[in-house]
């Protein structure tokens, strides 16, 4: 019961500042490691009353449509349901309420041959969280992972509750590309 009271009242904020997004230097992304290195990025320090970003929509499909609008190159993937959930865990406790998959074509096809479908090195995911605490804990725990195991390294974006996950085969300029779209 208070989880869903919580999640309506997460939604009821998004969708109330959603109109109210803004475009002064505050909200420009940070720029990605030129070396390629994995980051987790988040939204500047604002008041505990008022979202360090705007809000984007609270559901990982409508955000990578955004994406892909703005970016040609990004390509809509199937999004994940609990039973397709590599990870178990969408809608866990914590986790993420939704996902989508995408691939990017400057991504080269020998690249990711053998990969699945739904493979982060395809182009990337959007996790969409119920609080932006949770999306930082998720990214957190991704970054965690690939400092011991650079084969795994992906760019890593919290932008409020939403993750978005970007494939190590991008460079840093095409994946801040990516995490300005958002």
């Amino acid at each position: 019961m208070r989880r869903t009271t919580l999640s309506l009242t997460a939604a009821a904020l998004l969708a109330a500042t959603a109109a109210c997004s803004s475009s002064n230097s505050a909200d420009k992304p940070a720029a990605a490691a030129p070396t390629g290195a994995a980051a987790v990025q988040t939204g500047g320090a604002a008041a505990p009353a008022q979202p360090s970003a705007p809000a984007p929509a609270a559901d990982a499909t409508a955000v990578l449509a955004k994406l892909a609008a703005t970016v040609k190159s990004v390509k809509a993937g199937a999004p994940v349901t609990a039973e397709s959930d590599p990870n178990h865990l969408l809608g866990r406790p914590g986790q993420y309420t939704s996902k989508v998959t995408f691939a990017d074509s400057r991504i080269k096809a020998a690249d990711v041959e053998g990969e699945k479908d739904d493979s982060v090195n395809r182009g990337g995911a959007i996790e969409v969280f119920a609080t932006e605490a949770d999306a930082k804990t998720r990214a957190d725990y991704i970054q965690g992972i690939v400092k011991g195991m650079p084969a795994l390294m992906e760019y890593d974006y919290v932008r409020g509750p939403v993750l978005v996950r970007v494939s190590k085969l991008l460079t840093p300029d095409q994946a801040q590309g990516l995490q300005a779209a958002v």
